[in-house]
């Protein structure tokens, strides 16, 4: 069964409550750290909306949000000091939040659509990268599926993450541009 996928720019008003849900679940926050009391989820949440660095989204499954994705620019972002970045290098956060679509093979699909829709965002990005925590074998695993390379581990303030690369060229060679023409 082929399942249709689509990203929505999160609104503070519509998903700050479906977020925090999410941030609750047991399989998310020990790499989020975003359990926190409703109120302080809201100030988050706020911050994280109105970041000029960085577009926050939901990701759906035939209509249905049940993940949540965080599109930033590396420039301005701790990353870019883990890395000589070029201007326009992008960097990826992501969840999936509805307990239904946790290990049914969700991940990397949206992951490989969240990607080219990046590259397709911004046609001078020849790199996207991320930095899963580094005991998330599970996430590394969907980022290296996607055409994630691991490059080495960092110490940011949050955690110990594993910086990843996914190149623009290896990217569209591995999907033979199917991805990008499905993010459009």
């Amino acid at each position: 069964m082929r399942h249709r996928i689509s990203f929505i720019r999160a609104e503070y008003e519509r998903d700050v409550q479906l977020v925090h849900k999410w941030m609750q679940e047991e399989y998310v926050h020990p790499f989020w750290h975003l359990n926190i009391p409703f109120p302080a989820f809201e100030k988050h949440f706020y911050q994280a909306i109105h970041d000029p660095h960085q577009t926050l989204y939901l990701g759906t499954i035939d209509g249905t949000p049940m993940s949540y994705f965080e599109a930033y620019n590396v420039k301005g972002d701790v990353i870019e000091s883990y890395y000589e970045p070029s201007p326009h290098d992008q960097g990826v956060h992501l969840l999936i939040g509805e307990p239904d679509y946790v290990g049914k093979g969700f991940a990397a699909p949206l992951l490989q659509a969240m990607t080219a829709f990046q590259f397709e965002q911004n046609k001078r990005t020849e790199k996207i990268v991320a930095e899963p925590d580094i005991r998330n074998e599970k996430m590394i695993h969907v980022f290296e599926k996607c055409g994630f390379e691991r490059v080495k581990p960092v110490i940011l303030p949050d955690k110990t993450g594993l910086l990843m690369f996914c190149d623009r060229e290896r990217f569209e060679r591995k999907y033979n541009h199917d991805a990008v023409q499905q993010a459009k």
